[in-house]
């Protein structure tokens, strides 16, 4: 049953309502749709503050951080004064003031294989916002399986990628990247992004979802649009579906996993249990395997610095200085690059090295708020 709209919404969307691709009908669509986006940052932003004005009538938001000053840089919905304040509770807050007619349900938690179906299938679609691959085969992964279309988009310094998976039989995440990279991954927050960049993609997102709604247009399914700010360049890739696909193929296998948390328990170490070790004055090396510029910014006291570029392209050879029994803890900004490093190390005979789960990020919001988190 359509949503029907009131004299007020009528002319809110009367720039919509002319279009002939959009219509009364159109616009009623829109109110009753349910988009869930899945990360409040630089994507999350602007295609939540788009799709809020276009007149989406329920929105899901799943974040768990709080505002820090460097997010201001390019998540546009958050100021000075919201620094410190959970993000889901913020863009609640600035959205409804976008438009009061919104139905928006915050999520102020990390998506996990708990509450991904509990919470996704609510939704008729999903906006990845998120900047890690963990969270990215997550959705895709509950998609899969609850057949709700996603859409996918990602920045990197001066690179944005936007698509569509698992729409009308389309193909999935999987598909394009059958496994998760071993690899670590810099996120944008390690690698650094373009201000605008995120903005840009968000809205490409937001679009997208709006032509799904509206079934109308060429979706983005089985295609990578491609844009590089710093050539001011489109590129497309296509993509096949693979039948085999664990995922989405004909005989799908997958199970939701937590892609950050597959380690065993004795490779991480807390943020809380390493502030015990250094009060206890244990006997133990700490790296931080961030780039130079990032240790210039802040550090934890008592670390050594071991970029990850320098120990890749040494193959390890810097760590031959340490005993393979002793106590090694390594860091990064939110454990993913050091994740990768310590799953090395173990399998090259350094049995008692441990990853900070969450990295100088989480040393910073649960120890030492003085360490600068950029």
């Amino acid at each position: 049953m359509a949503e029907k709209l009131s004299k007020q919404e009528l002319s809110r969307y009367s720039r919509h309502i002319v279009m002939p691709e959009v219509g009364l009908e159109g616009q009623e669509k829109l109110k009753k749709a349910k988009v869930l986006i899945v990360g409040a940052g630089g994507l999350g932003n602007p295609a939540a503050m788009y799709l809020a004005a276009a007149g989406i009538g329920t929105l899901g938001i799943v974040d768990f951080d709080k505002i820090e000053i460097s997010n201001l840089q390019r998540q546009v919905l958050y100021s000075e004064e919201d620094i410190g304040k959970s993000k889901t509770s913020i863009t609640k807050n600035k959205l409804e003031k976008i438009n009061d007619n919104l139905n928006i349900t915050e999520y102020n938690e990390r998506l996990t294989s708990k509450n991904a179906l509990e919470t996704i299938k609510k939704y008729d679609m999903v906006i990845d916002g998120s900047d890690n691959l963990p969270t990215r085969y997550l959705i895709n992964d509950a998609c899969a399986m609850l057949k709700k279309a996603w859409v996918y988009g990602s920045v990197y310094r001066f690179d944005g990628q936007v698509s569509i998976f698992n729409y009308d039989d389309g193909p999935c995440y999987r598909c394009l990247s059958p496994e998760m990279p071993s690899k670590g991954v810099p996120s944008c927050a390690e690698a650094g992004v373009l201000g605008v960049l995120p903005g840009l993609i968000g809205v490409v997102q937001a679009t997208e979802a709006i032509k799904m709604i509206l079934g109308k247009g060429k979706i983005l399914s089985g295609r990578l649009l491609a844009y590089n700010a710093l050539d001011m360049e489109f590129s497309e890739l296509k993509l096949k579906k693979n039948p085999k696909c664990a995922a989405c193929g004909k005989e799908p296998k997958i199970k939701l996993n937590d892609y950050n948390e597959t380690c065993m328990e004795n490779d991480k170490i807390s943020a809380s249990e390493l502030r015990k070790m250094m009060d206890r004055k244990e006997n133990f090396e700490l790296i931080d395997v961030r780039e130079k510029i990032e240790w210039e910014m802040g550090r934890i006291a008592g670390a050594k610095l071991m970029p990850l570029s320098g120990i890749t392209r040494n193959n390890f050879k810097d760590f031959k200085r340490f005993d393979k029994k002793e106590e090694i803890v390594v860091y990064c900004r939110s454990g993913n690059r050091s994740g990768h490093v310590t799953k090395i190390l173990r399998e090259k005979g350094f049995s008692n090295a441990k990853n900070l789960v969450g990295g100088i990020n989480e040393w910073a919001r649960e120890i030492d708020d003085k360490v600068s988190v950029y």
